[in-house]
């Protein structure tokens, strides 16, 4: 399967094959409770169990395993927070070529250490710069005076060559899905798919997914050409990219069907029900496709679905945002700035009178530190169903509790919480 885009011509089949020592066909497995409740057939394509916990691997491996003898001989250069280091990482060890890893400063230790695992020797560490931009450009620098070849994260046609493999296996199981369901953050993995199944079945629907607070691709089409956003929420880290590759975006944008946002308090509670349901193991950007079935329930009643489950490099000390995130998304978490009486017993009268039977309070803090006696304190109530909410509003206002709803309320939201 060849096809000419501008200067690359892509053969998929022939990635696939190139990819054979390195990469794992992963499982496309029927998830019982997904299709049960969205009555449909839900798939699973989970890049999550590939040998580096995500589908990186695949672009960086294609790529670098092409290189020239003089290119490999000089050494390869990526930048990286996350899976494409990892994948790099690994390809470099695989291939036996030196590679030179830019990683921005607070990068979490266990991410430097898985990459440090599957580098080996093969790699070398760099970490500098607040943050991924501060990075790349030191990487894209050290890369010109070096002569080493840049290894992007996802816009170059061999790294989408290689990710598109994805489709390929997946449209090798299952001959006609009706949806695949796409995370998107650069690029690179829906350019690779939609190529591969405009060619081999286009009444495919693909459907791509991106966080809301990054809204990259959607904001590209729109307007006709990739944008920089000013600002992006980074929680899908995996997924968080501020502009879209040029090469990705001209060819995502003729063959997708639609551009999905998922709120980052749903991607928070389909983690929590893949790992409580099916003991399945994702990271922020590995939950988006199946978070997107809640937003698409209508449309995929009775159809054949494709999840991409990207990626499970989830730091487990994330977990507490995690919680938090998926209850204020369902309405199960609520803060407010509440003024007590100056009398004795009213935190007493709070709790007793005001509160609801099932609601328990998780946070408890006075403002003022300095003056606690005249300051407003910071309560959080976790509740069983979010229906318990009218009810706890109902009886402030029945005891004239004075009060001031934090979550409603984004500046206090962010200072506060």
């Amino acid at each position: 399967m060849a096809l000419h885009d501008k200067s690359y011509n892509f053969n998929f089949e022939a990635a696939s094959e190139r990819l054979k020592p390195a990469v794992m066909n992963t499982p496309l497995q029927l998830n019982a409770s997904l299709s049960a409740r969205y009555n449909c057939n839900v798939y699973l394509k989970r890049e999550d169990l590939q040998v580096v916990r995500s589908y990186k691997i695949r672009g960086a491996y294609n790529m670098i395993s092409q290189l020239s003898a003089k290119q490999k001989g000089k050494g390869v250069v990526c930048a990286s927070a996350g899976n494409h280091a990892q994948g790099f990482a690994w390809s470099c060890r695989s291939l036996g070529i030196k590679g030179v890893i830019y990683m921005p400063s607070p990068t979490p230790k266990q991410k430097i250490t898985q990459v440090k695992m599957f580098g080996g020797t093969w790699i070398e560490l760099v970490l500098t710069g607040d943050t991924f931009d501060d990075c790349q450009k030191e990487a894209l620098d050290y890369t010109a005076t070096s002569r080493k070849t840049f290894i992007p994260p996802f816009d170059d046609f061999r790294i989408i060559e290689g990710q598109g493999t994805v489709a390929l296996e997946i449209l090798n199981e299952l001959k006609k899905p009706d949806f695949i369901f796409v995370p998107v953050g650069g690029g690179g993995l829906i350019a690779g798919v939609s190529e591969v199944v405009n060619i081999k079945n286009p009444d495919t629907k693909i459907i791509g997914v991106e966080p809301e607070g990054a809204p990259s691709m959607l904001t590209a089409l729109k307007n006709g050409k990739p944008v920089t956003l000013d600002s992006i929420d980074k929680f899908v880290d995996g997924a968080a990219v501020k502009r879209v590759g040029s090469h990705t975006f001209n060819l995502v944008k003729d063959h997708i069907y639609e551009m999905l946002l998922v709120p980052e308090g749903l991607v928070c509670s389909t983690i929590l029900k893949l790992y409580n349901e099916d003991a399945i193991v994702v990271e922020p950007a590995g939950a988006l496709s199946v978070a997107a079935l809640e937003l698409y329930k209508d449309q995929i009643k009775g159809k054949s679905v494709v999840c991409i489950i990207s990626g499970s490099n989830n730091d487990i000390s994330r977990m507490q945002e995690i919680m938090e995130r998926s209850l204020l998304y369902e309405g199960l978490k609520h803060y407010f700035l509440v003024r007590f009486p100056q009398r004795a017993g009213a935190l007493r009268h709070f709790v007793n009178n005001v509160l609801g039977a099932d609601d328990d309070i998780t946070r408890f803090e006075f403002i003022k530190k300095n003056n606690r006696e005249a300051g407003p304190a910071l309560v959080g109530i976790e509740m069983k169903a979010p229906s318990d909410y009218a009810f706890l509003l109902s009886n402030m206002k029945k005891h004239k509790v004075a009060y001031t709803e934090v979550n409603n309320h984004e500046s206090l939201f962010e200072y506060l919480i």
